[in-house]
């Protein structure tokens, strides 16, 4: 179960206010909320412009990816949110030849947005401005990209002084995501173009400074970094890597705990989908490490669903040889009819990883032949594999 967090009602003030000014909100737009209201994306991004502003906002008991855009033109709706995997949902239920849907939607407004679709996606459905964030339910680390930059989850001007911007990003060891430190014990700015750990700094007299953490004391504790750039200060860690550039435009990277190791090298899952998502398009695909047997470190896995089977395998081992090194091409690969998910379109990749790739029923699992350079059935030298008789 996700941690409990407290959020103080000026925490939900601050949340809604900072997405009403920053996306251009305005008392005559029509919210269209089909996200649901115990997730912040629903419950604040959404319901909130109603209960603060006095917007008018349309409530969907679920979301759906075909009635996505009826809804909106049959209430008139002018603005709307997103979050996860539901941009690409919507794209993947339009089909190329279908005329533009009817709509007066010209705001959205959400987190998860995958740079390989967002131009499509925008130009496909004429929506004119996407305002990407980036943030969380409890923390106090929030950004947001307002003129569209494809890719971006927020700007921060570079001249601003660091006394004034309370986001920041520090060095971290690229396979512990541990905190890097100098001799004084103080941690390291990243540089542009420096992947780092997203900070957020904590004043508990200003609210919008604030973390308030979660019920759990000892969860709250571990989130909270002390001694960063002074001795005695504070920041709240999100736990994810993110890199700037030089313009200032921030840009996601990793989530900790995404990324695994495998022959000596560390492995971005978050670049592996990426070029996976080239191959197959708008299919759901998720890269992970599973562990073998006799075998240090985590092989990389993937898991696709693929419920029509026009899956080109071939095409896809292609694909990766091409844009990936040879330790972060994915040895196994699972052919499934559906990924688990979470009530907000999260995949849930701790189910996948538990299962690995020998306790999976119902799928086709493959394994990566290196000297065929195809993708062929675990079942024929499963044996092998757990014994550590198959050199990988």
């Amino acid at each position: 179960m996700p941690k409990a967090a407290i959020i103080p009602h000026s925490r939900y003030m601050y949340g809604c206010l900072s997405l009403y000014c920053m996306s251009n909100l305005n008392d005559s737009d029509i919210f269209y909320n089909p996200l649901p209201l115990y997730h912040s994306a629903g419950g604040i991004v959404g319901v909130g412009q109603c209960l603060l502003f006095g917007l008018t906002v349309l409530i969907r008991r679920k979301f759906s990816a075909s009635n996505f855009w009826n809804d909106c033109y049959k209430h008139k709706c002018t603005a709307t949110n997103y979050i996860g995997e539901t941009c690409r949902y919507i794209l993947a239920a339009h089909k190329k030849d279908d005329p533009v849907p009817k709509h007066k939607v010209t705001k959205m407004v959400g987190n998860g947005l995958r740079a390989e679709i967002w131009e499509e996606f925008q130009k496909t459905f004429n929506v004119k401005q996407i305002f990407e964030f980036y943030g969380s339910t409890e923390g106090n680390a929030n950004l947001i990209n307002i003129d569209n930059t494809i890719g971006a989850v927020g700007f921060v001007p570079p001249l601003a002084p660091h006394s004034v911007c309370h986001v920041d990003l520090i060095r971290c060891d690229d396979e512990t995501k541990e905190p890097l430190r100098t001799k004084d014990g103080l941690c390291i700015r990243c540089e542009p173009g420096q992947p780092g750990l997203m900070i957020g700094r904590i004043d508990p007299k200003k609210s919008i400074n604030q973390f308030a953490g979660y019920v759990d004391r000892k969860e709250t504790n571990k989130k909270i970094l002390e001694n960063v750039f002074s001795h005695g200060d504070s920041y709240f860690n999100t736990g994810d890597v993110l890199v700037k550039d030089e313009l200032g435009y921030y840009y996601f990277v990793d989530r900790t705990g995404d990324t695994y190791r495998w022959k000596g090298e560390n492995v971005s899952t978050t670049e592996v989908e990426k070029v996976v998502s080239e191959a197959v398009g708008l299919k759901d695909c998720v890269a992970y490490g599973v562990e073998v047997p006799k075998h240090e470190g985590k092989a990389g896995m993937l898991a696709i669903v693929d419920a029509d089977h026009k899956l080109d395998k071939d095409a896809l081992v292609q694909q990766l040889k091409t844009h990936l090194p040879s330790y972060a091409i994915p040895l196994f690969l699972r052919i499934t009819r559906s990924v688990p998910m979470t009530g907000t379109f999260k995949i849930k990749k701790n189910e996948l990883r538990k299962e690995g790739f020998s306790e999976v029923t119902g799928d086709e699992v493959y394994f990566l032949d290196m000297k065929s350079g195809k993708y062929v059935p675990v079942a024929q030298i499963c044996d092998k594999i757990r014994e550590g008789t198959l050199k990988l």
